[in-house]
């Protein structure tokens, strides 16, 4: 039996977009994925050097996390909605610079661990994230997620 050349053609494209995960835009899911992977290879731990470990996270339900643990075990911890974001600015150079995520009002929780001044929860503004290999497309695609995960709770 002889297929038309065009059944055979459209097979084929059909076959290898769905070979190579072909998808029309990106989801909730692949957003997530791309914020979390930027933001861990981008932060630039060498700005600290008695910072031991360092999380940072944008979670399912649209929460920007980062917490920091130093010697003898204090931590600072850092989290915001992005239902708050209000706008982000970078200063810097493609090598190294500040990431400034930015809410509207005092959004962002500050608390601090173990801290032999004892422990201090506040809030701020801006979370200043310091970056190494910011290309301005990461940036573009950064504030796109950030806008996007915004609008999501609006």
């Amino acid at each position: 039996m002889k297929f038309p050349k065009i059944l055979v053609a459209v097979l084929a494209i059909l076959l290898s977009a769905s070979f190579f995960g072909f998808k029309p835009a990106f989801d909730d899911q692949d957003w997530l994925a791309y914020v979390n992977r930027s933001l861990t290879q981008s932060y630039d731990q060498s700005t600290d050097l008695k910072l031991k470990k360092v999380e940072i996270s944008l979670t399912p339900d649209y929460f920007v996390r980062l917490r920091k643990t130093y010697a003898k075990n204090m931590q600072e911890y850092y989290s915001f909605n992005l239902h708050q974001f209000n706008d982000m600015d970078y200063l810097g150079n493609t090598t190294a610079g500040i990431l400034s995520l930015k809410t509207m009002a005092d959004d962002i929780i500050v608390q601090t661990y173990n801290d032999r001044n004892g422990d201090i929860d506040s809030m701020t503004t801006a979370l200043d994230i310091p970056v190494k290999n910011m290309e301005p497309e990461r940036l573009d695609s950064l504030r796109e997620a950030f806008n996007y995960f915004k609008a999501k709770g609006l």
